[in-house]
């Protein structure tokens, strides 16, 4: 049985397992700020067996007083520096931020739902 996400305040629902069939739309597209915490990035840093200094400089830059990962070019566009380009996933799915974890809740698509279909078709409107 296919198990449906939902949260209070979005007319739509995320179905869970969907995310394979997609290509990693919610980690490429138009570029923008992929924040992470300083703990996340410890954990991330971890994670890919780096200090947290070596991971800071390869993956990391401050914007508007917080961290946020890079990006790379990626199909006329922008890629987060951990999207696989061969499995079209996360690379670091297991430690990824709380804005990657949270989408596609987020506050923006409340009032934007029709442009979160375009972006994740693992939604449905309810």
């Amino acid at each position: 049985m296919e198990q449906l996400e939902t949260k209070l305040g979005y007319n739509f629902g995320f179905r869970h397992g969907f995310c394979e069939e997609c290509g990693g739309r919610c980690c490429t597209g138009e570029s923008g700020y992929i924040w992470i915490s300083e703990e996340e990035a410890k954990k991330a840093a971890s994670f890919l067996l780096m200090d947290m200094d070596s991971f800071a400089k390869k993956y990391l830059f401050v914007a508007k007083g917080r961290l946020s990962i890079i990006e790379k070019e990626y199909n006329g566009g922008h890629a987060c520096i951990f999207f696989d380009e061969k499995a079209k996933n996360c690379s670091i799915y297991e430690v990824r931020p709380a804005q990657c974890r949270s989408f596609p809740f987020w506050d923006y698509y409340k009032n934007n739902t029709q442009e979160a279909l375009k972006e994740c078709p693992a939604l449905i409107v309810l």
